[in-house]
């Protein structure tokens, strides 16, 4: 019988965007809760500088030069996290990008950047580490998405970033279906606007509109996403695949 547990004890996980962020979060839930880590990221400076602030609170930090776009890039992260700790047991796969630029005015490079990273880079990773996860028989995907897969986000241009993420949903789904005889389940998570260190960047006029349309007044907090992430890292969401949880404070039910 499954381990119904909300925790991740003598596990592996990988986060790929995890040197700032929601993806440092994830990072630091993953230790808290006793997994090893490996941090994928194309910042490996920032990377080295999280890794540094919080080694203290888990068992093991690693750290991979990363880049989701590149399938040889991605291949070394997934041969670096086998041969380090023998098993990934866990990938938030949550590296992204966002351009907020008008469709009228959007480059065809632009929108490729964003869809290559956001999209094709979340399949790769995906692609690479599900072999791993098939061969061992079992494996937890966390595919960020966004609530911009939902809603049409407001005052800010970002066309090729909810595409993206709506992507991202579809993607999920179908890899749950797929894999789910191999014992690897696939979730995504669509946070709403929680306050790192890219939406603070934000106009003032932007962030004024979205927390005065938002039911709670503010931004989530990256911690408030920390629990989600472990109950579909653990046991405890056994039942739970080809699911995408909005944690937005309501935005996108108004």
């Amino acid at each position: 019988m499954n381990d119904l547990k909300l925790n991740a004890r003598g596990k592996t996980a990988i986060v790929t965007g995890g040197a700032k962020g929601i993806g440092r979060q994830g990072v630091e839930a993953f230790l808290r809760s006793g997994a090893n880590v490996l941090i994928a990221d194309i910042d490996t400076k920032t990377a080295k500088a999280t890794a540094q602030e919080i080694t203290s609170i888990g068992p093991r930090i690693e750290i991979v030069e990363t880049d989701v776009t590149n399938p040889e890039s991605v291949q070394n992260m997934v041969s670096h996290a086998v041969d380090t700790f023998g098993r990934i047991d866990i990938l938030f796969n949550n590296a992204g990008i966002c351009v907020n630029e008008s469709a009228q005015e959007m480059s065809i490079e632009s929108w490729k950047k964003v869809i290559d990273i956001n999209l094709t880079g979340i399949f790769l990773v995906a692609q690479k580490v599900g072999g791993v996860m098939i061969a061992q028989k079992g494996g937890v995907i966390i595919n960020t998405a966004s609530m911009s897969a939902h809603i049409v986000n407001q005052p800010q241009p970002q066309c090729s970033y909810n595409a993206s993420k709506a992507g991202v949903i579809q993607l999920t789904k179908s890899l749950a279906v797929e894999w789910a005889a191999y014992g690897v389940r696939v979730n995504s998570i669509s946070p709403g606007y929680v306050a790192t260190e890219m939406t603070l960047k934000a106009p003032e006029e932007w962030k004024a509109h979205w927390t005065s349309h938002g039911v709670y007044d503010r931004m989530g907090n990256p911690e408030e996403l920390e629990s989600v992430l472990l109950y579909l890292a653990s046991g405890a969401s056994s039942f739970t695949t080809g699911a995408d949880i909005v944690i937005d404070g309501a935005f996108s039910c108004i």
